[in-house]
């Protein structure tokens, strides 16, 4: 009965489409669009595939502008159509698919094949077509990477994520490794045969990551190869299609600065070491560069393309041209020249034949770039990306944005955080309608976009797993005496923010209260600090840690990670990591503040605030100095403080915090909100 049902509706759902599709093709017609069928279909699988949400309507200018309301709503309705008739319920398994991946390792005389979790573009965020790792092994996290040999496989990750990816992966078919004990090269050099072949997309892997993978198998007269095509993406057969969500200019209202002054900045650098263009592969970098945000990933507003910069102060954008509505044609002008990104390789073999001198990132750049110049006789210079440092230290615009965005941002947490108390004693609150509620808060701001990365909403032992992603699955009711912990942020045209908070729900007992307040004490330290110009985030961070480290106790995620501007909430180069980093914090760059603690199927803590890089003004100071501004405004739960644990100075710093809070959002609240921020942020 279940099977004809099933039938029927997918009867009834094609003879849906074959109407909307005629009537569709009518509207094209009678609109003088010259655009077939396949075209538009071509259009909206891209846009089903990006991040757009499926009310967001900005797509259809790559259709027509102005876009007519009958058509437009047709529009709609086949794009939804469309999504719901490309929803497939896999069921393949790990192991089936280990069958075909080997079998293509074989007809290709491959010992072994390497999956990393990435695409060409080295973004955190991927879009649906690259999330190769998760297709092959069930794992999602935000770092990882596979190994597959004919009679072994091993999948790797970091000590954010050894609880999830256990959940996640067959461990019959897949052996788990956190990197802190076993990396992934590591593991191969002890797993390969002489004369092994190993497998290798060279557009997912950074010219880097290959040296050291060619070093490792010369060690053990094994070779590297690298492959014209995925062999993931050959039995990958219903593989999502490659984004297409439109791009957009960024106004300098919120940008701060023309795109012509950035291209002086950039060429100014260029001109110093006698490079003659620049190959910039990271799209956030671009983004920044020409002012212009886009939609194919989700959480932070990335266009997918690659660029060439020349020290004349014109560059090429490689992209596929549908994204670049005419408002973005306008705003870039002439001294940007948009290329079908099936061009790029074309023109890196030009520029391979010229005498230029070209400068490109090996750390982040894909190998497949660099291969194009292997053979020739120009000067490539292995550099940074020219443009991290100049997007890392925020212009005027961008920090006064930024607080704004944090002062709103600020004033929704709270208002969620009063209505958190008031529900969650009540057993009538899960993580899922926590996270759904704090986002509803944020989305009633005009200038929201997006969260900045999915929420982690923990509650007790969920909790402790550091990335925490709720699902359906593990979705827990949040019950007295759990400790909650909401790590969140959202995206805004202005500014993006990124806050921790852990709360108590009821009486989490002494030992949480202990670590909880250990945690803060180590907040405190980093946000009270004072240290030379010159001074790295991984000289400040056992800052974070002494006050835990005292009883024995530890974290193993970084103290602090860059965030950009109304771009990835997790941007470099600086960061407050054990790590060793060269990168000094200098005034405008903004870094998380985010040390914890984490109790393994118990509870979690953690504690975040984001923190702007100043000048500070020492009397009669022999040196240079600098501090931090701290920018989140949310108060910290008081009663998980243990009074006795905090110095004099870490009291006046909490109150005067405490005290900044109440000022910059009582006036965004109502009565019954700012009663509970009153009393939330009462003097310690």
């Amino acid at each position: 009965m279940l099977r004809e049902k099933q039938t029927y509706a997918l009867k009834n759902q094609k003879l849906s489409l074959d109407e909307l599709s005629d009537e569709l093709n009518d509207l094209l017609k009678s609109n003088n669009i010259s655009k077939s069928l396949s075209d538009i279909f071509s259009i909206i699988d891209g846009v089903n595939a990006s991040a757009l949400p499926q009310t967001d309507t900005s797509w259809m200018s790559m259709v027509l502008h102005p876009m007519p309301s009958k058509l437009g709503k047709k529009l709609s309705a086949m794009r939804k159509n469309r999504f719901l008739s490309s929803i497939k319920n896999t069921t393949a398994s790990s192991e089936e698919r280990l069958v075909s991946l080997r079998n293509m390792m074989t007809k290709q005389n491959l010992q072994g094949y390497l999956i990393p979790r990435a695409d060409e573009y080295q973004s955190e965020y991927l879009p649906k077509s690259s999330q190769r790792l998760a297709w092959l092994t069930g794992f999602d996290g935000s770092a990882g990477f596979a190994i597959v040999l004919k009679q072994r496989a091993a999948i790797f990750t970091d000590g954010r994520y050894t609880l999830q990816i256990r959940d996640q992966v067959d461990e019959k078919h897949f052996e788990i490794y956190n990197t802190a004990e076993m990396l992934p090269l590591d593991w191969l050099e002890s797993n390969l045969s002489k004369n092994d072949c190993i497998g290798f997309d060279p557009w997912l892997h950074t010219c880097d990551e290959v040296i050291k993978i060619s070093t490792v198998l010369a060690s053990k007269d094994a070779e590297a190869i690298k492959l014209s095509k995925n062999l993931i993406d050959e039995i990958w057969l219903d593989r999502p299609p490659v984004p297409l969500g439109p791009i957009t200019p960024h106004p300098e209202i919120y940008a701060g600065e023309a795109v012509a002054s950035k291209f002086d900045t950039i060429i100014a650098e260029m001109m110093k070491n006698e490079e003659d263009v620049v190959i910039i592969s990271s799209p956030e970098s671009i983004a920044w560069l020409l002012n212009i945000r886009g939609s194919d990933v989700a959480r932070t507003p990335l266009p997918l393309s690659f660029l060439m910069l020349n020290k004349k102060g014109h560059a090429k954008l490689f992209v596929d041209q549908r994204k670049i509505v005419v408002e973005t044609r306008n705003h870039l002008g002439n001294a940007v020249s948009i290329l079908p990104i099936k061009e790029f390789g074309s023109e890196l073999n030009s520029l391979a034949c010229s005498s230029k001198k070209i400068r490109l990132d090996p750390k982040t750049c894909p190998a497949w770039v660099a291969e194009k110049f292997d053979s020739s006789s120009i000067s490539i210079v292995h550099g940074d990306d020219p443009t991290l440092i100049p997007k890392a230290k925020k212009n005027k615009v961008e920090l006064a944005g930024t607080r704004a965005a944090h002062i709103r941002d600020g004033a929704a947490f709270v208002r969620f955080l009063n209505w958190f108390s008031l529900n969650s004693k009540q057993g009538q609150l899960d993580e899922m309608n926590a996270a759904t509620k704090l986002q509803n808060f944020r989305e009633k701001d005009p200038l929201f976009k997006d969260l900045s990365f999915d929420t982690i909403s923990g509650s007790g032992p969920n909790g402790a797993i550091v990335h925490y992603r709720v699902t359906e699955e593990s979705n827990r009711t949040i019950e007295l005496g759990d400790l909650y912990l909401v790590d969140s942020g959202a995206q805004y045209l202005d500014g993006t923010t990124d806050i921790t908070r852990t709360i108590a729900v009821g009486d989490p007992g002494d030992e949480a209260k202990n670590y909880f307040t250990r945690v803060l004490k180590g907040h405190i330290a980093i946000a009270s600090s004072k240290f030379p110009v010159g001074t790295s985030g991984s000289q400040l961070d056992a800052l974070a840690r002494a006050p835990l480290w005292a009883i024995g106790a530890d974290y193993d995620h970084g103290t602090g990670h860059g965030v950009g501007s109304y771009l990835g909430v997790h941007e470099g180069p600086q960061r407050i990591s054990k790590l060793p980093n060269s990168v000094s914090l200098q005034p405008g760059m903004i870094v998380s503040n985010e040390p914890g603690y984490y109790k393994s199927g118990a509870y979690g803590i953690r504690l975040e605030n984001l923190l702007v890089v100043q000048s500070e003004i020492i009397p009669n100071s022999e040196r240079a100095m600098l501090s931090f501004e701290t920018i989140t405004l949310a108060p910290f739960d008081r009663s998980m403080i243990l009074n006795e644990l905090l110095e004099d100075h870490e009291k006046s710093w909490l109150n005067n915090y405490h005290a900044w809070v109440r000022k910059e959002l009582l006036p965004l609240l109502n009565t019954n909100d700012g009663a509970w921020l009153i009393d939330a942020t009462e003097p310690f």
